[in-house]
């Protein structure tokens, strides 16, 4: 990575973590609704796995479809 992006993104790490945490919660909330006496720490694990899997796919839809790290 480019130092210069390196650095924003350093720079918005933590924000980006916020968000992160933050879709996490929204979807726990609407796990809730739907189901009664919800296993929380399963269902955050599976919520972020969904969220790794659509990461995934995002990547991969990139030109090159090639991991920055």
């Amino acid at each position: 990575m480019a130092k210069m992006e390196k650095m924003e993104l350093d720079a918005q790490r933590a924000q980006l973590n916020a968000d992160v945490k933050a879709m996490v919660e929204k979807y726990r909330s609407i796990f809730e609704w739907n189901v009664p006496d919800i296993n929380q720490t399963l269902s955050d694990r599976l919520i972020l796995a969904a969220i790794r899997e659509a990461l995934d796919d995002v990547e991969k839809a990139l030109p090159g479809g090639n991991s920055v790290a």
